[in-house]
């Protein structure tokens, strides 16, 4: 059984050494839209709100916010890369993570030796790894170049051989952010077709997203997160809604982006 529990869960990032100088610089680096707290000098980001969500299989489920909602602090917390510092996350099933395909990439080996070395990151034994290799290494169509150092590489073949080992994986549960890259636009069309045969094998899809559409072709779940808290959810008609909401998100972004955290008078902007 493939199970996702979000019990009251809250997570915060805190922000040290922040003087007033750099106060909107430091705001527009992170990002965020979540609640902002503290003093001048330190600051406390709380990226999820006392959050409840269950998810179940079959669940497809699409993530949607303004910047800074909490959409990725989520992810990465169902993925067990954040802990929260409230509440419980109770995960049933093997949970795998896209989120940048080039992450654990070692430059000095070689493509089939980070094959291996990212096989073993992503929780694949020895003998999946060995099962999968060869259509890890044709998938890639960087024939001859597997053999020799990353370092070499282009950025684009440098991620379609990442993309390639953690799109071999097969999860209960993936968590996905919509941001990850796939390499050239030649590569684009196959990495698609790959994907979406991922989505389709997993039991559980959660993935963030600033497309309605993305999420109105491959969720039958939606929820619309707002400083870290569930705004609304339900199934795709949720989508109209957010259409709505939209506005209020820019208003959300724009303040984010304007705030100079109090009375700076005297300090350049």
């Amino acid at each position: 059984m493939s199970e996702i529990k979000v019990e009251n869960v809250s997570l915060e990032y805190p922000i040290f050494g922040v003087g007033k100088r750099n106060f909107k610089q430091t705001l527009l680096s992170i990002s965020t839209g979540g609640l902002i707290q503290g003093s001048k000098d330190t600051l406390t980001i709380k990226a999820l709100n006392n959050l409840n969500l269950h998810f179940t299989k079959g669940d497809r489920v699409g993530i949607l916010g303004h910047n800074g909602a909490g959409k990725t602090s989520l992810l990465k917390a169902l993925a067990g890369i954040y802990i929260p510092q409230k509440g419980k996350i109770t995960v049933t099933g093997k949970v795998s993570a896209l989120f940048s395909p080039k992450l654990g990439i070692d430059q000095e080996s070689t493509g089939y030796e980070n094959i291996r070395i990212r096989g073993v990151i992503l929780g694949m034994t020895e003998r999946q790894i060995a099962e999968h290799i060869d259509e890890i290494a044709e998938f890639t169509d960087l024939g001859d170049f597997l053999n020799m150092p990353v370092r070499t590489y282009s950025s684009g073949m440098a991620t379609r051989l990442a993309f390639a080992v953690v799109t071999a994986i097969e999860p209960d549960i993936l968590v996905v952010d919509e941001g990850i890259g796939a390499g050239d636009k030649q590569f684009l069309k196959k990495a698609k077709a790959r994907l979406q045969a991922l989505y389709d094998k997993t039991n559980i899809l959660v993935m963030s997203s600033h497309n309605v559409n993305i999420v109105r072709e491959l969720c039958n779940r939606v929820v619309v997160l707002e400083h870290g808290q569930v705004k609304i959810q339900g199934g795709l008609e949720v989508l109209d809604d957010f259409e709505e909401l939209k506005k209020d998100f820019k208003q959300i972004e724009a303040a984010s982006s304007t705030y100079d955290g109090g009375d700076d008078s005297g300090d350049d902007e």
